[in-house]
């Protein structure tokens, strides 16, 4: 890197999963966004071609009137190669293909079990969770060789387990996780302080909130607007929407794989005293699996979709035309920014400016009543090469049994992934509040059967 004044030039970023279009565009687009930094981003995917395209898509930005700085791209072909002597590395990657998730989703369904997302908790993230690690071990080892001192910043799922996967197979890792699912809920609270106070809609950025739990299932004990606590005015908020915020008046909510009225996050404020950080989707996967996830009928009551894997795969078809037309050049690469924080924070770690935002870190005590090293979700302040946690108090009684389980249930799979333990992964399952709806028997059929499944990516658990 040069650092000259008040931008740095030649950075090097390396993005694992560099074949992404998803991901890997949006990174470009903040990039070319960013008016004092500069460098190179390599583009390291176990799909080559994939990574090919991306290099020719990212190499035309430059050439956009908008873009302010030219960043070059390049795919590579091994690991190794994309990690030397990088100063930051992106993982955005999928642990397997969309068959394996639609066992991790569907075949619960069997058993009367139902996911709205199926890649964090429930049965479908446990599974996931055994093919992923194992792959982040990996990359963990490849940037202990290659760039140890290098921020990692981790996107992929199962994230608490992916971080406990980095941070188990290279300790001294610099690593944090991304997840806008906060970011979702400042806006949802903006829209109820403009309401309930008559003024325009403030930005995200001004709704200050304390972070606590663990990623999907993060919760805020306290949330400002300027000199406003928002607690008692979202309060009003939930009471007068109780029934959701959106009139479908089609009452189809179950074939949209994303719709949400916001029922299921303003209940739990409702119930407990503090508010729910994430979307629906998520956070109902968290909670016992007869509260909102019972059978398509409660889903339909609570006004929130599941997420089909055949709406995964139509989407990644079209995804993949639009790749083809990027790359030959049929439609043109538009510079917008994504709301995601993963440039600032890069540019925070470079000493372009300073910033607080949540991440998914190991606790290091600034959530005292949850486990030393377990990674939980909190603010942290980003300044020159420095993550520092800001204490975040401890989790609420109210809802501490129901974050605590789960903080535990992550962290025994994380064993059970480090010793390729597939008992120990069950004894995980089997505890988990979606499956502890369905009996001992059935649940140890469902892991098999799940397990047989993924099996080509379990060959260090099943040859064990």
């Amino acid at each position: 890197m040069k650092h000259l004044g008040n931008r740095v030039d030649d950075v090097k970023i390396a993005y694992i999963g560099g074949g992404s279009r998803g991901w890997a565009w949006g990174l470009m687009s903040d990039l070319a966004k960013t008016e004092d930094m500069s460098g190179t981003v390599y583009l390291y995917d176990i799909d080559y071609e994939a990574a090919q395209k991306n290099e020719v898509i990212g190499n035309r930005i430059k050439d956009l009137l908008d873009c302010k700085t030219a960043w070059g791209y390049k795919a590579v072909e091994t690991i190794d190669e994309a990690l030397c002597g990088a100063d930051f590395v992106v993982i955005s990657i999928l642990p397997g293909t969309f068959d394996e998730m639609e066992s991790d989703v569907h075949t619960p369904e069997k058993y009367g079990i139902y996911q709205s997302v199926g890649d964090t908790s429930g049965p479908g993230g446990i599974i996931r969770a055994l093919r992923t690690i194992p792959m982040l071990e990996v990359i963990a080892k490849a940037v202990e060789r290659n760039c140890p001192k290098a921020w990692v910043i981790n996107y992929t799922n199962p994230m608490t387990v992916c971080m406990q996967g980095l941070y188990r197979a290279f300790p001294k890792i610099k690593a944090f996780g991304c997840c806008h699912e906060v970011f979702g809920t400042q806006k949802f609270l903006a829209a109820a302080a403009a309401e309930m106070l008559g003024i325009e809609r403030p930005e995200r950025s001004e709704i200050k909130v304390n972070v606590v739990g663990v990623n999907h299932f993060t919760w805020f004990t306290d949330a400002h607007y300027k000199n406003h606590d928002l607690f008692p005015l979202y309060k009003e908020f939930c009471e007068k929407h109780i029934d959701g915020v959106e009139d479908k008046a089609d009452d189809n909510w179950m074939n949209n794989s994303f719709a949400s009225a916001e029922k299921i996050k303003m209940n739990l404020f409702l119930r407990f005293g503090y508010i729910a950080a994430a979307g629906d989707r998520h956070l109902a996967e968290f909670c016992p699996g007869n509260w909102f996830l019972k059978d398509p009928e409660t889903v339909k009551n609570w006004k929130f979709g599941l997420t089909t894997v055949k709406w995964r795969k139509d989407d990644l078809k079209k995804r993949l035309e639009r790749s083809q037309r990027l790359y030959t050049g049929e439609e043109k690469f538009e510079i917008k920014e994504t709301g995601e924080e993963g440039v600032r924070q890069m540019r925070a770690l470079l000493g372009l400016e300073d910033m607080v935002t949540n991440v998914n870190i190991p606790n290091y005590g600034q959530t005292p009543n949850l486990p030393l090293g377990a990674v939980v979700e909190t603010n942290a302040r980003f300044s020159a090469d420095s993550v520092q946690p800001v204490f975040s108090g401890d989790v609420p009684k109210e809802i501490y049994q129901l974050i605590s389980r789960i903080s535990a249930e992550q962290q025994l799979i994380t064993d059970a992934c480090a010793e390729r333990d597939l008992d120990k992964a069950f004894n995980a399952f089997i505890c988990d509040p979606l499956v502890t709806t369905i009996g001992w028997a059935d649940a140890k059929k469902l892991f098999d059967e799940m397990v047989e499944n993924t099996k080509a990516y379990l060959g260090e658990y099943l040859n064990k």
